[in-house]
């Protein structure tokens, strides 16, 4: 009779320790976590891409007239101011055609002279007045142009510059149209970067420019954009080009490496801001645990990353919306669903959490 009583007593005792051993372990499966609130960001970005100084414009000139170059005179790197007289062409073959044209031209004119007064005097016929005209007409235009071949025997320099390539020295016999001299145009430099897509779609946004160049460490250059290509390249980036103004003292020049700081007005909507131990990496892509407060478990969230702060927070502009509760310290313990209990925060009066 007893033994019967013991035995279903047992197994009532054996079910309570199991729920309670069960309860117990649900209790320790629940994590304590440190969370912080997703917050509005209010400010402006900034971005960093490298870039080289290129020469704003190289420009190969040429004489408008062949002939023996008598002298080339500027160095190659040497600066030249606008109106310098670079290279020239031995002009004795033109000084004799254009003497020879301006004895004529006077002649022509002297003649013409003549026959233009008679025919006001009503002494001769109206084909001979039209042919005096055309001949003046025609000797004047073959004048000019000698005397413009005269001129262009001297090659002057366009711009205040340096130059850059010699292709003829002197004794050489060059054509009309052949570059001689290159020079580069030292009034202003461009800037080239590659910049992605995601900054291509948001140039409207853009607010200033400015760089700073390896060799002259913690100076800043202002640059103004020249224009961004509508076609990527091979790596699927954008050529932005823009504008470098030289500085008086320092010796700026093409090929020097510089790094462009693109500021602009982001759509202040879609940023948040939170702490960067938040974050973790799940297949290659940034993600943090949101805390559901009605089911008190986390989910997994994938998130695009903006800007890391110097104060160690980071910048998100998808995946989050202000308000929402994420895990900001041991991210990498937790599971998807997982049961979690939030820390919580130390009183401020509270002082090294004594009390």
């Amino acid at each position: 009779m007893m033994k019967g009583v013991v035995l279903p007593l047992l197994g009532i005792v054996l079910l309570l320790c199991a729920c309670g051993n069960n309860k117990s372990g649900q209790e320790r499966t629940r994590a304590t976590v440190k969370a912080d609130t997703v917050r509005d960001y209010r400010g402006e970005l900034s971005v960093v891409y490298p870039g080289k100084v290129k020469a704003a414009s190289e420009v190969k000139l040429s004489f408008r007239v062949a002939g023996p170059i008598k002298n080339v005179f500027p160095e190659v790197g040497a600066f030249v101011k606008k109106g310098q007289l670079l290279a020239r062409i031995d002009p004795r073959d033109y000084e004799i055609q254009l003497s020879a044209t301006e004895a004529e031209y006077k002649q022509v004119k002297e003649e013409a002279g003549r026959v233009m007064e008679l025919y006001r005097r009503g002494s001769v016929p109206v084909n001979d007045y039209d042919k005096a005209v055309s001949g003046i007409n025609q000797i004047t235009a073959k004048y000019n142009a000698h005397k413009n071949a005269l001129e262009d025997t001297r090659l002057t320099a366009p711009f205040d510059g340096y130059v850059q390539h010699k292709y003829y020295d002197a004794h050489e016999t060059v054509a009309a149209g052949y570059p001689v001299v290159s020079m580069i145009n030292s009034n202003y430099f461009d800037v080239e970067i590659d910049i992605p897509s995601s900054d291509f779609v948001r140039q409207d946004q853009f607010k200033e420019f400015f760089c700073t160049i390896d060799v002259f460490p913690g100076k800043e250059f202002p640059l103004e954009l020249i224009e961004i290509t509508r076609k990527a390249n091979l790596n699927q980036l954008y050529r932005m080009r823009l504008r470098l103004k030289p500085v008086e003292g320092l010796d700026i020049a093409a090929g020097m490496s510089v790094n462009v700081t693109i500021s602009y007005n982001p759509n202040m909507d879609a940023l948040v801001i939170m702490p960067l131990s938040a974050i973790f990496e799940d297949n290659g892509q940034a993600s943090v645990w949101v805390y559901n407060p009605g089911k008190q478990v986390v989910e997994k969230r994938p998130v695009q990353l903006k800007k890391l702060l110097r104060t160690g927070e980071v910048i998100v502009s998808e995946g989050l919306v202000p308000g929402e509760i994420v895990v900001s310290a041991g991210v990498h313990s937790l599971k998807e669903g997982m049961q979690v209990e939030l820390l919580k925060p130390v009183s401020k009066t509270n002082v090294g959490g004594l009390l």
